[in-house]
């Protein structure tokens, strides 16, 4: 990655900080704007649960593209004006979507998930570009603060769409509401991010053809698609919470829309708080034995939640598998960037796996509920979180393979969460 001298003092690297900060939080709460009202918004478009998980299908198609644009972009227009841009795109994809709701049009709705998917797979990549630069120049870490701004914005968001729908605000105007303000607060906050790039710049000298080859050749190293076993693992378990456990809550345990959307919110609030809190932990523990702690809590959280026959046994899984998702990302890309020579092509490659668990695993755990329900269809994130469990001893320090040697991991990543 270039590291072009940006002439910022400490007041203005605070408001930079704030700005991406910013950033991350609003993706969370965009991400989070439809997934705790589902069943309304399946209700308004007249389709069943297997046509919604095709729909969001279309979040994955669009995250793929934003993951393959963002890094062109910031080359082209620079960190303000592409972050700008894309704090633009994702409230109008939102806005949309709740326009879909109520005209009942399943075509512009599938239309708006693919663009916001596309406009928050862009955004996270930015933040985290901009995230790492703002790290070189304080001296200090703060990726992970920034990453929790992503869980708490969720947290937010599910919130605000609990509250909704308490007080009988229709999805709709949630949805458009909640875009008009997201939308100015985004372009508000991104005047503070500098003028210039940060992107990483290409090698000119090699071709098309040099570059793939040492990109796939990423995918024969066994521990590092061992690590990518970990981040498949909780990143699909993320994934279908953000848009499964709400559903799964009214369809599967008979309860309101209402308190499907609040146990959402404790989800977030619970991923948000273990990532804030977790730093000593991974310092005394090292990074292997807390991936293993928490997938092992996820798993149990995982058939708690399927399984509890009262609301607080379910909301006790809803904790727990919260937990078991929230450092597997982290620690995995920290893990990958120190595995070997070449970390950014190292790190693309767990990204890769990570990212297309968070927006696939949503359309094939849709696919699974139309046979078998939406509770049942969750067993597929129990069985990943026990893949998980079992590949944690790839997240080892590569320079010590026989001790997990504690001490400050760097949650660094090239593109996020």
């Amino acid at each position: 990655m270039t590291n072009p001298t940006v002439d910022v003092d400490r007041r203005h690297l605070a408001r930079w900080r704030n700005a991406i900060i910013v950033a991350f939080g609003l993706g969370g709460i965009s991400l989070a704007a439809w997934g705790p009202r589902l069943p309304e918004i399946r209700a308004e478009l007249g389709v069943d649960t297997g046509t919604i998980g095709l729909m969001l299908g279309g979040v994955t198609i669009g995250s793929i593209g934003g993951l393959l644009s963002a890094a062109p972009l910031l080359r082209r227009l620079g960190g303000r004006r592409a972050l700008t841009a894309v704090v633009v795109l994702v409230p109008v994809a939102i806005a949309v979507l709740g326009i879909a709701a109520a005209l009942h049009s399943a075509p512009l709705a599938a239309v708006a998930f693919v663009v916001a998917g596309a406009g928050i797979g862009s955004l996270d990549v930015m933040a985290n570009v901009e995230g790492t630069a703002i790290e070189a120049l304080a001296g200090r870490t703060l990726l992970p603060l920034m990453h929790a701004a992503w869980s708490g914005g969720a947290a937010l968001g599910a919130g605000i769409a609990a509250l909704c729908s308490a007080l009988g605000i229709t999805v709709s105007t949630q949805l458009v509401v909640e875009a008009a303000v997201l939308l100015v607060v985004g372009v508000v906050a991104m005047r503070a991010v500098p003028d210039g790039t940060r992107a990483e710049e290409h090698d000119d000298t090699l071709t098309p053809g040099q570059r793939i080859r040492a990109w796939a050749r990423g995918w024969a190293d066994v521990r590092l698609l061992m690590i990518g076993v970990v981040m498949l693992g909780v990143e699909l378990g993320e994934g279908s919470a953000n848009n499964w456990l709400a559903l799964a809550t009214t369809d599967g345990h008979g309860q309101s829309a209402t308190v499907g959307a609040l146990f959402f919110t404790v989800f977030a609030v619970s991923e948000a708080a273990t990532r804030v809190f977790a730093g000593p932990v991974v310092d005394r523990l090292g990074r292997v034995r807390t991936v293993r702690w928490t997938t092992a809590l996820g798993i149990l959280g995982a058939i708690l939640f399927i399984v509890g026959g009262t609301w607080w046994l379910t909301l006790i899984g809803v904790v727990l598998w919260a937990v078991g998702v929230s450092m597997g990302f982290p620690l995995g890309m920290s893990a990958a960037a120190q595995s070997g020579p070449n970390p950014a092509a190292r790190v693309s490659v767990v990204a890769s796996i990570g990212y297309f668990a968070n927006f696939a695993g949503p359309p094939v755990i849709g696919a699974i509920a139309v046979h078998l329900g939406a509770l049942s269809a969750l067993w597929l994130v129990a069985v990943l979180f026990v893949a998980a469990f079992a590949a944690s001893g790839s997240l080892r320090p590569a320079r010590s393979a026989g001790t997990d040697a504690p001490g400050p991991h760097r949650a660094s990543r090239a593109s996020v969460d």
